[in-house]
């Protein structure tokens, strides 16, 4: 469900409401799901990321090393660079349907109201 489909109740939530859902079991579940993703993946793609310049930047010889007509490694790896953020926004949406959609729209759902 996005925002469009969602029309708010009448009645705001509160700051207690927030306070008590930001306090909720759901609510820390929701976090440590979301942590246990973000934080390794992020670790992987900077060091992947710093990989990539340090070669750059020490590794004259080998980055411009020729694989086929004009290709070299330099290049492949910078290419490669782009496939890992796509690789890494796909399986993130995966991720998030899967383990904090579902979590996240109790949530709304309990500091909301059904309204539906």
């Amino acid at each position: 469900m996005n925002t469009a489909d969602h029309t708010p109740s009448e009645s705001a939530p509160d700051a207690q409401n927030w306070a008590d859902v930001q306090a909720s079991d759901d609510f820390k579940e929701l976090k440590h799901r979301l942590r246990k993703f973000v934080f390794p993946v992020t670790g992987l793609f900077l060091a992947w990321y710093l990989l990539y310049v340090l070669l750059a930047d020490y590794a004259h010889g080998f980055m411009s090393t020729k694989v086929f007509g004009n290709i070299n490694v330099g290049l492949i790896f910078g290419l490669l660079q782009f496939v890992s953020t796509f690789v890494i926004t796909t399986l993130y949406v995966r991720h998030a349907n899967k383990n904090l959609d579902p979590l996240a729209e109790k949530l709304r759902n309990e500091i909301e109201g059904d309204g539906k």
